[in-house]
């Protein structure tokens, strides 16, 4: 209870910033409150904080992070996932495939620390910055880094946003094409959201669905990268790590939400708030994140993620066009 206690005043200032950063992100779904809270904890990190305020927010960043993941399975439903049908999960697997493989090779091209190019492979691949958010416990991420791979998944998502339903008219692509093409390429649900109704209501529709099936991969991603970390950091011995101990059991959390929100007769509303305060929680620890963030360092050596999320994200959105064409058309 003590311990507790001494994290309160740390948590408070985390909740206080996220509040302002939900309302505004709210209002503009495309930067997203995640972002604005990143942002806004980065801007006080210049005011030199009291120490007992430090057990609360690295609490925040790591354990409540991990929390709010589990709480995001409230938002899933499986039945989606076989509504999406069998060309949609190739799709996936091309374009997963894709991005992972373009962020460590052109990760190691560009010398970038190897959390960096693993934190911005998975948010370009899966869902922006939720997975971040799972990924960054796992290997171990440090708050820079995190806040590395978020700045540069936001601009691409703001970005793709705007750019993707004029390249879809371009295109003259169908609803179904548009549809695919914005659940598999754009990163982050708000932007996949954004894009896909303004090109039309029923492109919109099924880019949302899609989306969400993306999002089921942070369970076997996670999974991998937690024994790929464990056995990296043991020198690979056999023999020196557990399982028990580096599973992500709040991935576990997740899915077993997802379960409840699929099969479970739920009050009215309860799955709705249970996600939306699962969100909440990532905002307050994305504040945490950016009080942990220096900023100056960040924009100073901001080049090369940027230029990774480029990569990843053209990519991206090039193999999945492609895998449309000459894979599913065939």
């Amino acid at each position: 209870m003590k311990t507790l206690i001494n994290k309160l005043p740390g948590i408070a200032l985390t909740a206080m910033i996220a509040v302002p950063a939900w309302f505004i992100g709210k209002m503009i779904p495309v930067v997203g409150s995640p972002v604005l809270g990143i942002l806004f904890g980065m801007l006080l990190a210049f005011w030199k904080r009291p120490q007992l305020l430090d057990d609360g927010i690295s609490y925040t960043s790591k354990k409540l992070l991990q929390y709010s993941i589990i709480l995001l399975g409230f938002d899933m439903n499986l039945f989606n996932v076989f509504k999406v049908g069998k060309q949609t999960l190739v799709l996936m697997a091309f374009t997963l495939t894709a991005a992972f493989l373009t962020a460590y090779i052109a990760g190691k091209l560009l010398k970038l620390d190897g959390n960096v190019k693993t934190l911005i492979g998975v948010g370009s691949a899966i869902c922006g910055g939720s997975a971040i958010a799972a990924t960054a416990p796992v290997i171990h991420a440090d708050d820079e880094e995190v806040a590395h791979s978020i700045s540069t998944i936001f601009l691409f998502n703001v970005i793709a946003a705007f750019l993707f339903p004029v390249l879809g008219h371009l295109l003259g692509m169908s609803d179904q094409g548009f549809g695919l093409w914005a659940g598999t390429a754009i990163n982050d649900t708000s932007s996949v959201v954004a894009a896909g109704y303004t090109y039309s209501n029923a492109a919109g529709d099924l880019a949302v669905i899609v989306k969400l099936t993306r999002t089921l991969m942070i369970v076997p991603v996670t999974l991998v990268l937690a024994i790929y970390t464990s056995k990296k950091e043991a020198g690979n011995k056999k023999g020196s790590y557990s399982i028990v101990k580096i599973f992500p059991w709040f991935v576990l959390g997740f899915v077993i939400a997802s379960v409840i929100n699929t099969f479970v007769a739920m009050p009215s509303g309860m799955s709705g708030f249970l996600s939306q305060a699962g969100k909440f929680v990532i905002v307050m620890a994305m504040a945490a994140i950016g009080l942990n963030t220096n900023l100056v360092k960040l924009v100073k050596s901001g080049g090369k993620p940027i230029l990774l999320g480029f990569i990843c994200w053209v990519v991206l959105a090039v193999t999945s066009l492609g895998v449309q064409h000459f894979v599913l058309l065939s």
